[in-house]
């Protein structure tokens, strides 16, 4: 789902971003969501999922990272967001070998501005929990698209298909 009405600010507090492998070595840093915006070419993709390791959100998030430089040429950076812990994301990008930096919100900071913690239903039970959503910045750290709700297995597909077309 696309709103394009809704008006939500990037933020300016800072976040906790866990990017690198393995391998190489992780690096976690602090930094707003503003430094992120003025490394890119053209603005930010900021994604939300409910947790690290699980399968749909497994599944959505190797499909940004295989189409990472699809979006880099486009001239993107993407930023996974969710309220597990740096170890838990660190787990995640080692386990599914994953490319994009993932922000730990464990205080929910991110979550709330962008109202994305909602009522939902697992086995019968109401809990609170992430609401799958992507939102898109532009240079200028204005909103030019919000996806709401979205299907983990299609939704990269059909984010570039909005980006080329904007």
């Amino acid at each position: 789902m696309n709103n394009t009405h809704e008006t939500i600010f990037l933020p300016t507090f800072t976040s906790t971003i866990v990017s690198g492998n393995a391998k190489d070595g992780f690096q976690t840093v602090s930094k707003s969501l503003a430094d992120y915006v003025a490394q890119s070419d053209k603005g930010l993709i900021l994604y939300f999922y409910p947790k690290d390791n699980t399968a749909g959100c497994s599944t959505q998030a190797t499909d940004f990272s295989t189409h990472l430089q699809a979006l880099s040429d486009l001239g993107y950076t993407v930023l996974g967001v969710s309220r597990d812990g740096i170890g838990s994301h660190e787990n995640f990008i080692t386990k599914k070998e994953l490319s994009i930096p993932l922000i730990s919100d464990t205080d929910e900071m991110l979550c709330q501005h962008f109202d994305v913690i909602k009522e939902k239903m697992m086995y019968g039970k109401t809990h609170l929990g992430i609401v799958r959503s992507t939102f898109v910045f532009d240079k200028t750290g204005n909103m030019t698209h919000s996806f709401r709700n979205v299907k983990a297995k299609e939704h990269v597909a059909h984010l570039m298909t909005a980006l080329t077309k904007a």
